[in-house]
């Protein structure tokens, strides 16, 4: 099957770059090209591509408001590019939460340590959002709106003061729909077959995180550890981001934390992540790796590997949507010592990638959607009112 790629950014040198790139590949194609969001957005209703390279800062309309708007008219899975900025992460993210389903640094000698590894990753990243059906719709939580819809109505063309007013109304009303879970949990009597909750993710995986941490509530009896692909420079912008969202506390990983009750931790991009000491005041650990034998940074499989050495099976795992197959060896070794392993099921990943290594090997017990995923976790841990 080849797959048919709109390439999307304000930058002739970047468009020539990228269709050179994705050309390259045999089941490639790309059949069109956009210099801003407005041109994007026609260009995706007429060539109906599988999939959309986006820059985020574009003249006319950027990157974000055409992701709303080709999500809302002509869902299509996005790529973005952004920079290795703060900044850039602050937009990427609200270009994921938006609807793309993933993102790459501009900079192609921030993808990886070699051209022809950056080219591969490229390539391989778009052939594999191309594949996954669920991922040509919106990943907006939006309100329960009533079963018979209406004729859509031709759009008035709204300010940029109004867009920002419209995303504003969109985030309040997915942190209420969020938090009902959260207020409905009831009374709680802990499962004590579990010390830690234990998360592994890539691709798709902060609009995947913000919907299950959302729906915690701040009592959750354990502490949290996950590991999401994702630069240096953005795992500071997403842990204050689900800070802000979650009634739990969510922080990004500093060496020599103390795992706390109701903490999600997560680990810093460009390191190692790994757990020490004993299950009733383990501490983490924040690694340089220069080895070079571990393709991730940081790796599922390494902090799994180290909780299992702490905790031993009183860990609860979830490997969510995700490229590749980092955490499956991890997730054995927590098996083995008696741990549970879930995976996000096939038709809610944005990529399956990364379930699927344990599904398809027996570690994983249980395939469970996105939207049920929080209220699971809750119910293992002992929540009545779910």
């Amino acid at each position: 099957m080849t797959v048919k790629v709109l390439v999307v950014d304000d930058s002739a040198f970047f468009r020539r770059r990228v269709t050179e790139i994705l050309e390259a590949h045999s089941n490639i194609q790309v059949i069109g090209s956009a210099n801003n969001g407005e041109e994007a957005v026609a260009q995706a209703k007429a060539l109906k591509p599988d999939v959309i390279t986006m820059d985020i800062e574009m003249p006319v309309m950027n990157g974000i408001d055409a992701v709303k708007t080709i999500m809302g008219s002509n869902p299509c899975p996005i790529l973005m590019f952004s920079s290795l900025t703060h900044e850039g992460a602050t937009a990427t993210l609200n270009a994921l939460e938006a609807g793309a389903a993933d993102f790459l640094p501009k900079k192609f000698e921030d993808i990886a340590r070699n051209r022809d590894e950056a080219v591969k990753t490229l390539q391989d990243r778009v052939l594999a959002i191309a594949k996954q059906p669920s991922a040509r719709t919106p990943t907006i939580t939006r309100t329960p709106t009533s079963r018979t819809a209406e004729p859509a109505k031709p759009k008035e063309p709204v300010s940029a003061l109004d867009r920002i007013r419209q995303r504003n109304e969109e985030r309040q009303s997915q942190r209420q729909a969020s938090s009902r879970l959260a207020d409905a949990a009831g009374s709680l009597s802990i499962n004590r077959a579990y010390q830690v909750l234990a998360i592994g993710t890539s691709t798709g995986g902060p609009v995947a995180l913000q919907k299950i941490l959302t729906q915690l509530p701040g009592n959750f009896p354990y502490p949290i550890v996950m590991v999401q692909h994702m630069p240096a420079a953005f795992t500071k912008a997403f842990s204050q981001r689900l800070d802000g969202l979650c009634k739990i506390r969510v922080k990004e990983a500093e060496d020599g934390d103390v795992l706390t009750p109701g903490t999600a931790y997560l680990a810093p991009g460009g390191k190692q992540l790994v757990v020490e000491g004993r299950s009733g005041s383990a501490r983490l650990r924040v690694k340089e790796d220069t080895s070079g034998r571990v393709t991730y940074k940081p790796s599922v499989d390494l902090t799994f590997a180290s909780l299992s050495k702490v905790y031993m099976g009183k860990v609860l795992g979830v490997i969510l949507t995700g490229m590749g197959a980092d955490g499956r060896e991890g997730s054995r070794m927590l098996k083995q010592q008696g741990a549970t392993i879930w995976a996000q099921d096939q038709a809610s990943c944005v990529v399956y990638g990364m379930p699927q290594a344990v599904a398809s090997e027996g570690i994983s017990t249980k395939s469970i959607s996105l939207d049920n995923m929080a209220r699971s976790i809750m119910k293992e841990v002992g929540y009545s009112g779910v």
